[in-house]
């Protein structure tokens, strides 16, 4: 029988060399899975891992693949933090960008950037309600979030679809489910680099990274309110002692959450896409979890992790351009750096012992 006992103290060093550790292993297995499946393990990793900053133009694109991973993965912060599990940002995210792209398409002609902040201020409101309905039914009918949240997911993907394929639906589209082209006024422009030009699809969006975890990073270490969601995610029952109200503290969380979420869901169509469609995000709510986790719940170290896991991503579409390595390959390192970070977190708490029945 395996005996879970908790730690007197948790190692430091740990906290470090767990994330270190859990990429290391990651690495180690799948180049056995690749070997397994007839691939060249070496030329596999290459391409996951290195060809993305082979060009500098990749390099730009990695920043671009991490900018919704790490927004969301901000927020996500919050939640955490207080063991509010948010699951659901992937649906906070299509809700924000599709509450603020319905907006921005209202003013066709309108050039000033103006529009785009509207947009940005409506996207955090539709991720913020949309998080908000967990939240209220956890504080006043004690509904689990985790179940709620994915759940909403599902209707924030069906809800888009319909309103695509629906009343927003560009008649002039062919056939294909789109909206009309967003407004000048509602994209988000590439960023040119004196003497060279464009660097891939890198755009002005990136830079919200640079503000934001700066701000999470004070919220959470300098204020009062980051105090509150520490004590009430490492000790409950000191909330109330505390004086703390421990409902309204998930309730806000939730909506920083959901709100960053929505966020990244309006800079990614922004300055991506142009225009709405069925399919808006590629599982970066999802991925954001992983990403979180891998950061340690630390603002400055989700911007690493989401480097890290945009790189497998581009890597991995590398892989695939290159030796025809299948796609699934991005969820499968994904799936196992999971496990193995989990492994480290629950190692970081916990001794294991073994003892027989009975004993």
């Amino acid at each position: 029988m395996i005996v879970f006992t908790p730690r007197n103290k948790i190692s430091k060093n740990w906290i470090f060399l767990a994330p270190i550790l859990s990429i290391f292993l990651t690495v180690i297995l799948g180049g056995f899975i690749f070997t397994f499946l007839g691939y060249n393990p070496g030329e596999t990793l290459y391409h996951i891992f290195i060809s993305p900053f082979t060009r500098i133009d990749r390099i730009s694109d990695v920043f671009v693949k991490a900018c919704p991973l790490i927004i969301i993965g901000t927020g996500l912060i919050f939640c955490f933090k207080a063991n509010v599990w948010n699951i659901g940002a992937e649906g906070q995210f299509i809700i924000g960008a599709l509450l603020a792209g319905s907006f921005g398409l209202l003013f066709p002609e309108m050039d000033t950037k103006f529009l785009l902040m509207i947009m940005l201020f409506i996207g955090f409101l539709g991720g913020a309600l949309w998080a908000f309905i967990p939240a209220i039914l956890k504080t006043k009918l004690n509904v689990n979030e985790i179940l709620v949240s994915l759940m909403l997911v599902y209707v924030a993907m069906l809800l888009i679809d319909f309103v695509v394929r629906g009343p927003l639906r560009d008649p002039m589209s062919f056939g294909f489910p789109l909206t009309k082209a967003y407004p000048e006024g509602a994209l988000i422009n590439k960023i040119p680099i004196p003497g060279i030009g464009f660097l891939g699809q890198l755009h002005y969006g990136v830079m919200s990274i640079f503000i934001l975890v700066p701000i999470a990073w004070v919220i959470i270490n300098k204020t009062l309110l980051g105090f509150q969601i520490k004590v009430l995610g490492s000790a409950p029952k000191a909330t109330s002692f505390a004086g703390f109200k421990e409902k309204r503290i998930t309730i806000i969380v939730l909506l920083l959450s959901g709100g960053l979420a929505g966020i990244a869901g309006v800079i990614e169509v922004s300055a991506n896409m142009g225009q709405l469609q069925p399919e808006i995000s590629f599982g970066y709510g999802f991925t954001a979890i992983i990403v979180v986790f891998l950061g340690r719940l630390n603002p400055i170290g989700i911007i690493l992790a989401g480097i890290i896991i945009a790189t497998v991503k581009l890597g991995a579409d590398n892989a695939q351009m290159a030796i025809g390595i299948p796609k699934v390959v991005t969820g499968l390192f994904e799936g196992i750096l999971l496990f193995f970070l989990l492994t480290g977190e629950t190692l970081q708490k916990y001794q294991i012992a073994w003892k027989k029945y009975g004993s």
